[in-house]
């Protein structure tokens, strides 16, 4: 029984130790009593779509892109897949001490369905130690186009769900830098972002506005909300997006139409197809 009221049923007070929730000795201060709600304020978002999967499936597949120390895969597996039979989580992350350490960690927590993979995002897209379908993907603040590679990776996998956080999405604000001199004039959009800091504020809205219409474009229910308390910080957008095979020509259609007016179509192939 957990004489912190806030703990989960069974979860596993080592876990939330090596997360530096708990203290060495057990107990949790007011900074993770808060970090421990912001958890569990993510995880509600992402435990109806694996009880979803498993309703309509036998596999359950998560593959968290852009991991880092794997908080999140760690967390879902403790409180979701432990008391399975089956399912994996997989984690991808570049940084190869954090791909041993996550590995070295899940074996003393006994959680033998977690596998991290030493990849780049976009490495992951065409690799042979993933499977073919996946079920859910999840990318927590993957900086930049990390984000888009996560949504190639899903689309070539036939997810069924997108859980995605962007974060520092600097190629369309870039992009805008790139071609401001000759559209100023011409394109009354141009003052969305003339000014500096408007460019890289719109140049961020509007890389997740063509990300949702891309994913609609491919059949998928899009939702966007704020992902309140996860961090204290601006990039607090969630992604939620579930295929469902709907209409497409409508969604491509506005999804062109966009990447024509702001001149981003050197970019057509990022987001387009």
């Amino acid at each position: 029984m957990n004489l912190i009221p806030e703990i989960k049923p069974g979860q596993s007070l080592e876990l939330l130790k090596e997360l530096h929730i708990l203290t060495r000795d057990g107990k949790i201060n007011q900074d993770s009593r808060r970090k421990l709600k912001q958890v569990y304020h993510l995880y509600q978002f992402i435990e109806p779509l694996l009880k979803d999967v498993l309703a309509k499936e036998k596999e359950l597949t998560l593959v968290d892109h852009g991991a880092g120390k794997s908080y999140l895969g760690f967390i879902i597996y403790d409180l979701f897949f432990k008391g399975l039979n089956e399912g994996r989580i997989f984690g991808i992350e570049t940084r190869d001490e954090l791909v041993k350490k996550s590995q070295d960690l899940a074996k003393r927590l006994s959680f033998p369905r977690m596998t991290f993979l030493n990849l780049s995002v976009e490495e992951s897209i065409t690799s042979p130690l993933i499977p073919n379908n996946v079920e859910v993907v999840t990318a927590l603040h993957a900086c930049n186009t990390a984000t888009d590679d996560a949504i190639d990776f899903g689309l070539k996998r036939n997810a069924s769900y997108f859980v995605l956080v962007p974060c520092c999405q600097a190629e369309v604000a870039a992009e805008f830098r790139r071609t401001k001199g000759k559209m100023i004039g011409k394109n009354f959009m141009t003052e969305m972002w003339r000014h500096p800091i408007h460019t890289r504020e719109f140049g961020s809205h509007i890389t997740n506005v063509l990300r949702c219409l891309r994913l609609e474009a491919h059949g998928y229910q899009v939702t966007v909300t704020e992902l309140v308390g996860w961090e204290h910080s601006m990039k607090n957008e969630l992604i939620v997006a579930q295929y469902k095979d709907l209409p497409r020509k409508n969604a491509q259609d506005k999804l062109n139409a966009l990447i024509e007016e702001l001149g981003l179509s050197e970019l057509k192939t990022r987001f387009a197809e």
